[in-house]
């Protein structure tokens, strides 16, 4: 299996993240997070406030919403390797990713609809910026589902020389783990808990973009462990 293609799309990565990193700086509605507890004439107000750079921000996400799925298909390929595992694991993984990907994009749909007519009523803005937030942080089911697939792969694969280092299956549970609290975010308005929490979205931001880097260098070693191992057989 040539590499060439996975290393293509291995490193549309770095600047994915990058421009993650740059619409996060300048989403209104994010940096900082917009309160649950803010009254639709408030909500209403803010988007009023804020429009245009929603809007150009929203325009961004929806251009790179799927900017780092590349990344992910290349870890489904090294799945496909693992020689004892089930390929079932690698067609879930790739599920997860397609419907995390679309609760996204639904969360910059719904923040964009809410901005393109600021002059609604404002318990309709409210609603929009409600479901945006929900589909934002709570459904991590998916998120740890594509998590825990991954690790059971690993775990599975008895190679003398695995595909992946077993330590990668830990670091998947554990950040399957840590974002489980933002399920419980549609739950209540105030504390670690809610949309703007600690632990619903902080902890998140900070594990998904961790994850995303680490398992960005643990790909490039992966596929370049690939390459050198069709050279030595080659």
């Amino acid at each position: 299996m040539n590499t060439r293609g996975q290393r293509i799309l291995l490193w549309t990565a770095p600047p994915a993240m990058a421009l993650f990193a740059l619409g996060f700086v300048l989403f209104p509605v994010i940096a900082p997070p917009l309160s649950p507890t803010m009254t639709p004439e408030q909500v209403a107000t803010f988007f009023r406030d804020h429009d245009t750079q929603i809007l150009g921000v929203v325009v961004l996400v929806n251009l790179i919403a799927g900017s780092l799925v590349p990344m992910f298909a290349v870890t489904a390929v090294q799945m496909s390797r693992t020689g004892t595992s089930s390929s079932v694991f690698t067609h879930a993984y790739v599920i997860c990713v397609g419907a995390g990907t679309t609760a996204f994009i639904l969360a910059d749909y719904c923040w964009g609809v809410a901005a393109f007519r600021p002059d609604r009523e404002p318990q309709l803005i409210s609603l929009l910026n409600d479901m945006a937030w929900f589909f934002f942080i709570a459904p991590v089911g998916t998120i740890v589902a594509q998590n825990l697939c991954l690790a059971v792969s690993v775990y599975l694969d008895e190679r003398p020389t695995p595909i992946f280092p077993r330590w990668v299956a830990h670091f998947n549970v554990a950040a399957a783990v840590l974002l489980v609290p933002g399920a419980f975010s549609i739950l209540v308005k105030t504390g670690p808990l809610a949309w703007n929490g600690v632990l619903s979205f902080t902890l998140r931001l900070v594990v998904l973009a961790g994850y995303v880097v680490v398992m960005f260098l643990v790909l490039v070693g992966v596929v370049n462990r690939q390459g050198s191992e069709q050279e030595v057989l080659a």
